[in-house]
């Protein structure tokens, strides 16, 4: 059942939000948390499995997966350079976002968003998803026995819950904190950099909007920057997702590109673009938003897909590209 949106809002920094309740289910089909770096191991085919062994290998000797330099390594005038080292999305490419459920890639598509329990796309930009401001409901139970003292409470030590999703947000108000915090989600970084993928997309930036005045955009932007420097070292992209009130500053914290959901249905693309130039990914979940996209801003990367991100056959699926 797709999540209560809201008919209509007026469209704010913290950007409307449109991650699916599948992306949960998704990643809780087959696998645990481990442990020791909180990241699922899904039950992989062998064939997959294999995939991410070799990927890491092939993009170092310079094979299929990442675009070519006269594409990515050449940002807009409007789009300072990009973090040497690091692949970047094609601009303007196909894309798909996978993060509730993965399935084969249309033969357009040359860049695909995938959540970090999933195997990236063979030949393909492969952005890794990653929840890295609050808790996935599936994992809470391992937050609080490991890492009890890392989830935001308040001034009665009850845990802030974003109660659109059912996620505890993750207190990243000290530097002590985001210090921890960093390794817990650097594991996981690490992780989508060994599996093969190319970027990392952190969700929930904006998280502070919902935390009740304990967080603020300063410490997010402090965290982001911790995120982004481990995925650099990791020679991964990073994506800015959402929230147009840090886009002005998105270079700076260490953001590649971006990862926008619904900014051409709140006229923000803009916001995005200026900071990015055209390394800009639009996820649009209805079809009048996303005829709007694709009108207002032809040059980037724009997807419409269904609310529960879902794959073929599933009832609700959707997707079209420009």
């Amino acid at each position: 059942m797709p999540p209560h949106r809201p008919a209509a809002r007026a469209p704010s920094g913290a950007c409307a939000r449109g991650r699916a309740v599948a992306r949960a289910i998704g990643r809780a089909r087959g696998g645990s948390v481990d442990p020791r770096l909180g990241r699922r191991r899904p039950v992989l085919t062998a064939v997959a499995t294999l995939a991410a062994v070799i990927a890491p290998v092939a993009a170092a000797a310079g094979c299929a997966g990442s675009p070519g330099p006269d594409e990515s390594q050449q940002p807009t005038p409007s789009a300072p350079p990009a973090t040497a080292g690091v692949a970047l999305p094609p601009a303007g490419a196909p894309f798909d976002y996978q993060i509730g459920e993965p399935y084969p890639p249309h033969p357009e598509t040359r860049v695909v968003s995938r959540d970090r329990g999933a195997a990236p796309a063979e030949g393909l930009y492969n952005v890794c998803y990653v929840n890295a401001f609050q808790a996935q409901p599936h994992e809470l139970s391992w937050w609080r026995s490991t890492h009890p003292g890392l989830l935001l409470r308040d001034g009665e030590g009850h845990e802030v819950v974003d109660e659109e999703w059912d996620e505890v947000l993750i207190d990243i108000s000290t530097d002590a904190t985001r210090a921890a915090l960093a390794e817990v989600v650097g594991g996981w970084i690490d992780g989508c950099a060994a599996d093969g993928f190319d970027a990392v997309e952190p969700d929930n930036l904006d998280s502070y909007t919902r935390s009740h005045g304990l967080l603020d955009r300063a410490d997010a932007a402090t965290f982001a920057t911790l995120l982004a420097e481990r995925a650099h070292d990791a020679g991964l992209a990073i994506a800015q997702k959402n929230d147009t009130d840090l886009a002005p500053e998105g270079r700076t914290i260490g953001f590649d590109f971006a990862v926008a959901e619904e900014c051409g249905r709140w006229d923000e693309c803009d916001a995005y673009a200026d900071a990015y130039g055209r390394l800009v990914l639009v996820i649009e979940y209805a079809d009048d938003h996303f005829d709007a996209a694709c009108a207002g801003w032809p040059e980037l990367s724009v997807v419409r897909r269904d609310v529960d991100v879902s794959a073929p056959g599933d009832h609700p699926y959707r997707y079209a590209v420009c």
